[in-house]
């Protein structure tokens, strides 16, 4: 393991606890994805997910750059992002194992998140997703459900609200 490698490894798993995120428990594996993300900002000027073919620009890229725009519901829905960088508590503490699930990227460009155009007036608010207020420190988040934990204070996703 390269010192490259350690100290990416130490920034993903520091930020990942503080912001109520676990990454996978197998080391050996774990430390196969830093590389790759290592190897794809080397390649590309940015950390795109090693387990997806990656176009090398950036635009193109934007959401497969890790943590990709695929990682909470991926963790909500199946315990672990689509590379299983990302796992559940349950799956960090050994209660459950990470199993393959499929790639909730869209296959057509126009439809990933970066290519949708925004139009003014998409919903009351002119936004596209709903956003969810945290009742504990008022965190918002924007997208189609609250996250599974409060990135700031830690509260569960049922601690979260519908704002606007």
């Amino acid at each position: 393991m390269s010192g490259e490698a350690q100290k990416l490894f130490s920034k993903l798993d520091a930020d990942a606890r503080k912001s109520g995120y676990f990454l996978n428990p197998d080391s050996a594996f774990t430390m196969e994805l830093v590389d790759g993300l290592l190897a794809n900002e080397k390649r590309f000027g940015h950390q795109a997910c090693p387990c997806r073919l990656a176009a090398g620009d950036r635009k193109e890229d934007l959401d497969i750059i890790c943590p990709c725009d695929y990682r909470d519901a991926d963790l909500e829905d199946f315990g672990a992002c689509y590379c299983a960088l990302y796992v559940s508590k349950d799956i960090a503490e050994g209660r459950a194992k990470a199993e393959p699930l499929p790639d909730r990227r869209p296959v057509k460009r126009s439809e990933r998140p970066q290519f949708q155009e925004r139009k003014a007036g998409t919903g009351a608010s002119g936004l596209t997703h709903p956003v969810w207020r945290c009742r504990v420190c008022g965190y918002l988040a924007a997208r189609d459900e609250p996250p599974g934990i409060c990135p700031i204070c830690k509260a569960a996703k049922d601690r979260f609200e519908r704002f606007m």
